[in-house]
């Protein structure tokens, strides 16, 4: 066979289109083996990350609405403790209000019991001041009138009893007419 007729058997047996058979069953068994690998270690891989994932990401989500529900009941117990925090305050303060009231008029009942009684001091002294004035006038009004009457009778009043007769007798006929000027 010379080579022209080998190269005229090569060219009439090989298409090139069609590879070879030996080609075809390597590709074949590599990717069989390819196949197997990615079905047996990398699928497994890649699953297990995909339900960790998901595992996380519904126990955040889990956790997520346990601290939400946590912090709604803590609200709540924040705005129960507020809501008695106030009535506590609003009844504390009408106490203080209604005790400062009462304060208020314990404080004016003293004042006027304190005022009534220097009122009363204050009468009882002008009182005592006028009798003793009024004493001390009749003392000096005796005297004088007793000293004038002396003067006009011409005649001694040296007795102290008929001296004392006359000053009241005069200061007595000096308030009867006084009275009966005031009643005019």
């Amino acid at each position: 066979m010379n080579s022209t007729d080998f190269i005229l058997a090569a060219s009439e047996s090989v298409n090139p289109l069609l590879p070879n058979p030996w080609e075809i069953l390597v590709t074949g068994v590599g990717f069989a083996v390819l196949l197997f690998i990615v079905i047996k270690v990398i699928a497994p891989k890649f699953e297990q990350s995909y339900e960790d994932r998901v595992t996380a990401i519904e126990g955040g989500l889990e956790k997520a609405e346990a601290a939400q529900k946590e912090a709604e009941e803590t609200l709540a117990q924040y705005k129960a403790q507020l809501l008695e925090a106030r009535t506590e305050a609003n009844r504390i303060r009408e106490e203080a209000r209604s005790e400062g009231a009462q304060i208020l008029a314990d404080l004016k009942t003293k004042a006027t019991d304190e005022a009534a009684r220097i009122t009363e001091q204050s009468h009882r002294q002008i009182e005592a001041e006028r009798v003793s004035a009024l004493a001390s006038l009749r003392t000096d009004v005796g005297a004088l009138a007793t000293e004038l009457a002396s003067k006009v009778v011409d005649e001694a009043l040296q007795d102290d009893a008929r001296a004392q007769r006359v000053v009241d007798k005069f200061l007595t006929d000096l308030e009867a007419q006084q009275n009966a000027g005031a009643s005019n």
